[in-house]
């Protein structure tokens, strides 16, 4: 893979072409142009028969201009980098950026193949794109184009593993407009790969995303919440504003704004975000922070439990309710504690 940055700043993984398929693909134009030059001979031969031979020789050079080397530039610009050799094979002739190319490209492109490839044969052209690292010829080199392949095997897109339960809400308020596209795809390519990573270049990675990410929001990331799990819930909330935008017309309903103003819930007992568990959120440490470690459980209903099944209200001393409270919990709660599902 090469990897391209657009002027958008997103990066591009794009596979070159390498020199077997662009020599069947110039093979393939050159026995079409070869075929199209002769019929235009021909005809202007019989057209003009009754002319001098200065004349025939300046008409035949006209021609070949007009058919080997117009011919492909044309091709080239209309289709924007697929002609007819590179539309069989399956290649196309993009900007080193990624971007389609213009008609310069293709005029410098084809007046230099002029030279290294029909009138040297190709002997330059097969030298050159051996020796380039991504199989580019002079005319490409010149150009500032690429040849890359289009039929690919799509391979399937990498899952962004969610962020835990209780960074939910947290950054709805947050401002994303001025967060680069290059960003968001660095972003999602760790959270897709970070498993895969050594856990200190994985954690240093983190840190860097996540401060730059600080940067382009202008809001400070949260104190205690690992990098990673900070970037999966931002690119979430990033997510979710998209399916707002696309299915509800951007704007929150009566649920999501609730959401919003809601304070941010508690740490959940059991996530594990711990570093070398699968699916978890590795910390700079290799502990949690005495905030986001994992609590206890408390016993539902016991003299202990500062809340009421979890809602937050504390009971008074001598409330009745308290001694008319069930000791059996409720079906439906676990009975060693208040301990939501991870």
């Amino acid at each position: 893979m090469s990897e391209l940055v657009t002027g958008e700043a997103v990066a591009l993984e794009l596979r070159p072409a390498r020199l077997p398929s662009r020599a069947l693909a110039v093979l393939i134009d050159l026995a079409l142009a070869m075929a199209v030059y002769l019929a235009v001979t021909v005809a202007l031969v019989a057209a003009s028969a009754s002319l001098d031979d200065a004349a025939q020789v300046a008409i035949s050079i006209a021609a070949f201009l007009l058919v080997l080397v117009g011919g492909p530039i044309a091709v080239e610009t209309l289709s924007h980098g697929r002609s007819l050799g590179k539309l069989a094979v399956g290649l196309r002739v993009v900007r080193d950026d990624g971007g389609p190319i213009r008609f310069r490209h293709a005029l410098v492109r084809g007046a230099i193949g002029v030279v290294e490839i029909v009138m040297t044969f190709g002997v330059v052209a097969c030298t050159a794109s051996l020796v380039s690292a991504r199989g580019r010829r002079l005319g490409d080199v010149f150009a500032g184009t690429l040849v890359v392949r289009e039929r690919i095997p799509v391979a399937p897109s990498g899952f962004v593993p969610p962020p835990p339960p209780w960074l939910a809400g947290r950054f709805t308020e947050l401002d994303l407009s001025a967060v680069p596209d290059g960003l968001w795809l660095a972003i999602r390519q760790y959270l897709t790969r970070m498993h895969q990573l050594d856990q200190q270049v994985g954690l240093a990675m983190a840190a860097r995303l996540a401060s730059e990410l600080a940067a382009s929001t202008g809001a400070p990331a949260p104190q205690g919440v690992p990098p990673g799990a900070y970037l999966a819930a931002v690119v979430q909330e990033r997510q979710a504003r998209e399916v707002r935008r696309a299915f509800g017309g951007g704007t929150p309903g009566p649920a999501q704004a609730a959401q919003a103003s809601a304070p941010a819930p508690a740490p959940v007992a059991g996530y594990g975000p711990v570093a070398g568990v699968p699916g978890g959120y590795p910390y700079p440490g290799g502990q949690p922070s005495a905030a986001l470690s994992p609590q206890p459980p408390v016993a539902y209903g016991s003299a202990a439990a500062p809340g009421v099944g979890g809602s937050g209200v504390t009971a008074a001393a001598g409330d009745p309710s308290e001694a008319s409270r069930p000791a059996v919990p409720p079906e439906g709660r676990p009975a060693s504690g208040f301990v939501p599902p991870a």
